[in-house]
């Protein structure tokens, strides 16, 4: 790939969702990155499923573009190995449990030293500090240790986990943040840096409106369904054939809310002519609004209340959502190749720069440990 982060050289010692995903970031930015997997066994995600023809899709929709060679860390002739790809390296991302490069001679104190210039990341569930760095964690251990599921699902339902596993894209993300922002220091002082994300980090951050409503009025919010917590109306709606999620974030936009319904009573009741006022009495508001949404379909809906620029749309399944022509204009479906499957279908970058063009093909999707001749040829 082409991009802003050509010429830089990604050592990637990660393996499952939160480090290849990162990665991924990076590779899909235009740097070039090598995949050190375990022999014989490689990423854990190979083995996840959905396969196609005994090939793992979530490994393939995490990891195109990359090269991988198989190396045993803890052997001394593969140790030599990764050091000259080390010697040539930007970047190393890893996220194994804390101690764990340190035991083997990788920590970013000893690699430091003889590469003042590499940026080191690494990400875990519960960062290099603390009385948990040494635990392992998974995606929904941070989820629910992260406040997120208290806050998700249905008034008195049981713990639900968010659809996707945001425990780890969060720490992904913002771990290619910081790579992005050491890569920026580097260019004004010359040196590297270590760059420490923990995914119980990463959940507290992103608690945005729960999080202030504690910390100010010493509340604990609780799962609300699609309802804004102070954003009134701010959910979904029943239709006469599904749901419309209607978003009226502003007085000026209810006025319009109430126009396109016919509702135009409700702009100067008491009850409704603030935001604190209807999120007071949405309840009230929801039961008025669904007793005329009931009437028409979604479809419908969507389309008068579309004229008048207020935010809404329905409810997509993940199939929709993909054909979405919106989705498909912004090249969110992409390709990658795979030497036994050929094109295989996968999301896109959603960062779109103006001085690089947005490719409809990614780079191919490794085998394990197939790139090995050509990295030791370069190396050598």
């Amino acid at each position: 790939m082409n991009g802003p982060l050509k010429d830089l050289l990604v050592v990637d010692l990660t393996r499952v969702l939160v480090g290849p995903y990162c990665t991924m970031i990076l590779s899909d930015l235009g740097a070039r990155v090598i995949k050190i997997e375990a022999p014989e066994t490689g990423d854990d995600s190979r083995k996840f499923g959905p396969f196609i023809k005994d090939y793992s899709a979530y490994f393939m929709s995490l990891n195109r573009g990359k090269e991988s060679i198989a190396l045993n860390l803890k052997n001394e002739d593969d140790k030599k190995i990764f050091e000259k790809i080390l010697s040539k390296a930007d970047i190393l991302v890893e996220n194994f449990k804390p101690g764990t490069l340190e035991k083997w001679g990788f920590g970013w104190k000893q690699v430091s030293k003889k590469y003042p210039k590499l940026i080191y990341a690494s990400a875990s569930g519960f960062g290099q500090t603390g009385p948990l760095k040494e635990l392992p964690a998974y995606d929904m251990v941070v989820q629910g240790m992260g406040g997120l599921m208290s806050v998700t699902g249905q008034p008195n339902s049981e713990p639900t986990r968010v659809g996707t596993s945001i425990g780890d894209i969060t720490a992904g993300l913002f771990t290619a943040i910081g790579i992005n922002a050491a890569l920026y220091d580097r260019v004004k002082t010359g040196k590297g840096m270590y760059i420490d994300v923990s995914m119980l980090d990463c959940q507290i951050a992103i608690l945005e409106n729960a999080i202030a409503r504690y910390l100010s009025k010493n509340e604990i919010p609780k799962p609300m369904g699609s309802r804004h917590p102070s954003i009134a109306p701010f959910e979904a709606f029943k239709t006469n054939d599904s749901y419309i999620i209607i978003a009226a974030g502003n007085d000026k936009l209810f006025e319009n809310l109430c126009i396109a319904l016919e509702l135009d009573n409700l702009i100067k009741d008491e009850r409704f002519k603030s935001n604190l006022s209807r999120s007071e009495n949405m309840d009230n508001l929801k039961k008025i609004l669904e007793d005329k949404l009931v009437k028409d379909t979604t479809n419908n809906w969507v389309k008068k209340l579309e004229k008048l620029k207020i935010p809404c749309g329905p409810i997509f399944n993940i199939k929709e959502a993909v054909e979405n022509p919106q989705v498909q204009a912004r090249n969110m479906i992409v390709k990658a190749y795979h030497k036994v499957i050929g094109d295989f279908k996968l999301a896109g970058n959603p960062i779109k720069m103006s001085a690089y063009k947005d490719e409809s093909t990614r780079g191919n999707i490794p085998d394990l440990d197939e790139h090995r001749e050509k990295i030791l040829k370069e190396i050598s």
